[in-house]
């Protein structure tokens, strides 16, 4: 697996959120369509408009050991002071991030990164979740390419 280890400051990120849940995958079904329906209510081109690099976020927040539960929020960066209406502005803490190179058509390529992550990565090194929010990291680009690449950010800190 294609990675590196960065250190990275607290930056504030502005999106949309909703609730999802693992149980039966359905997490795998549902993202997608919220991608879908951000794109054509608009909010997908909100983002672009006040993000700091042209980069979209998935950033997975609320997570809880034992919970098959989380909050998935379409984001991007943003030096902006005030949120723009219907958009959530959260912080994500400074952190050690795991980053992962994923290179093929989104959502499948990602989706199969995060199983290979939590299945074969963590339980090969010294590392353990810190608990804190991760993040799918797209640039532009065509997303359904096999030569698009993107990231996955997960938070970690040394067992």
């Amino acid at each position: 697996m294609d990675y590196r280890i960065e250190e990275k400051e607290a930056f504030t990120v502005v999106g949309k959120a909703m609730h999802c849940t693992c149980q039966d995958n359905e997490h795998t079904r549902q993202i997608p369509r919220f991608w879908e329906d951000s794109h054509r209510d608009g909010t997908i081109a909100r983002l672009n408009a006040v993000s700091a690099d042209g980069v979209l976020l998935g950033v997975m927040t609320d997570m809880q050991p034992g919970k098959e539960e989380f909050t998935y929020m379409i984001a991007s960066r943003t030096d902006q002071a005030s949120v723009a209406d219907g958009l959530d502005a959260r912080t994500i803490p400074a952190s050690t991030w795991a980053i992962f190179t994923a290179v093929g058509p989104i959502p499948e390529t990602i989706q199969s990164l995060f199983g290979r992550i939590y299945q074969e990565w963590f339980p090969a090194t010294g590392y353990e979740h810190a608990g804190t929010p991760e993040m799918e990291v797209y640039p532009p680009g065509d997303v359904a390419a096999e030569d698009y690449r993107c990231e996955v950010w997960i938070p970690i800190v040394k067992r």
